[in-house]
């Protein structure tokens, strides 16, 4: 599964005397409805091969056959994202078959390209998802664009009520009593079962849905750390099949990631003026990367300038220079900017952060990042 450890090791990468191939390939059924991503694919292929000059293209030529192969060759039906790595140099091959589409990109660079798949991994977070009603639960996954169903719980022999009423009623009725005790039993397995289940799994926060008497009673006896993590809740049936449910949850985890994003980058830019802990713009971003102060970085997704990187140290500068200003090496025209800045930030153990839209991070220099020290 695509995290951000791998991310990094991938991030880590880099040859100087060589080149990675990175391929981004929108192959979404829905927009491709008679493969015409294999015209794109050659369409960038050719463009690529025309701009390569002699000794890139020897590098590369290997890994760009492969890559075709790969894409033409697939007889398999792709889901909506494809990214492929490849170094044939370093027998280097990575292909990820994504639940999420992709702008198409063929990249080559002195290390793999991964701003991609950062906005993928930033932007499609793990959501445990709990479905209950009286005597049974369901519980899923959500990520990457996909709804994955874990496990149940199901407390058979559960009374039923002789008159009309929601199940949590209370009533002073013994009768009534005994189905709320066995109700009561049955939710404290349920929220056992989600505890242990988030506990164990790295989530992003907890949906949950059922009728609003369920929903607010299992709400009342969650642990408070688990409480803490509810980010919304939906109106659902048990029988209703999975693909249902997602449509149900995804406006929730839309509203959540929208909100948080947006208060991410207003937090940025309140301490950035205050100067507490906080920088914006590429510049002064950079100038903290090489420090090593960077605990979190921010970008518009779109943001993209030029600058230069260091063949020798990996020193990166927005001034159009020759030579490096720490160790004199040669300076080289960087196209790809922000994924350079990205990588070096992963590799220094940092949260990165893909936005996609913000005004106030716009004005301020597209980019920021908040700092250790």
């Amino acid at each position: 599964m695509l995290d951000r450890n791998e991310l990094k090791e991938i991030a880590e990468m880099r040859d100087e005397d060589a080149c990675y191939v990175s391929l981004f390939l929108n192959v979404n059924p829905l927009t491709n409805p008679r493969g015409e991503y294999a015209i794109q694919f050659k369409n960038m292929l050719k463009d690529t091969l025309e701009t390569l000059d002699k000794g890139t293209y020897r590098t590369v030529k290997e890994d760009l056959k492969k890559i075709e192969v790969a894409v033409l060759g697939n007889k398999r039906l792709f889901k909506k994202g494809l990214a492929i790595f490849s170094s044939t140099r370093h027998s280097f091959w990575r292909e990820y078959h994504l639940s999420a589409p992709l702008k198409s990109e063929l990249i080559i660079e002195k290390s793999p390209s991964i701003r991609p798949l950062l906005d993928i991994v930033d932007h499609y977070q793990r959501y445990a998802v709990l479905l209950v009603d009286k005597e049974s639960a369901r519980i899923f996954v959500v990520h990457l664009g996909e709804i994955t169903e874990y496990s149940g719980v199901h407390t058979p022999d559960i009374p039923g009520k002789h008159k009309k009423g929601g199940w949590f009623a209370l009533s002073q009725n013994h009768y009534d009593r005994h189905i709320e005790y066995h109700v009561g039993l049955h939710l404290k397995e349920v929220v056992k079962e989600i505890d242990v289940f988030i506990s164990g799994e790295k989530m992003s926060g907890l949906i949950i849905g059922g009728s609003d008497e369920a929903v607010s009673r299992t709400k009342e006896i969650l642990p408070s750390d688990v409480h803490t993590m509810i980010v919304g809740t939906f109106h659902a049936e048990m029988f209703k099949k999975t693909d249902e449910i997602f449509t149900m949850v995804e406006p929730v985890i839309i509203r959540h990631e929208k909100k948080q994003r947006d208060e991410n980058a207003e937090r940025l830019i309140r301490q950035a003026m205050k100067n507490e802990n906080a920088v914006l713009g590429m510049e002064n971003v950079l100038n903290a990367l090489q420090e090593g102060r960077v605990m979190k970085l921010l970008f518009l997704r779109d943001f993209n300038p030029a600058g230069s990187v260091c063949r020798n140290c990996g020193f990166l500068g927005i001034q159009d220079i020759k030579q490096c200003p720490y160790c004199k090496g040669e300076m080289e025209k960087a196209n790809y900017m922000v994924e350079l800045v990205a990588q070096k930030a992963v590799e220094q153990g940092a949260a990165v952060e893909v936005v996609i839209e913000h005004k106030g991070l716009a004005d301020s220099g597209g980019i920021g990042a908040f700092l250790r020290f």
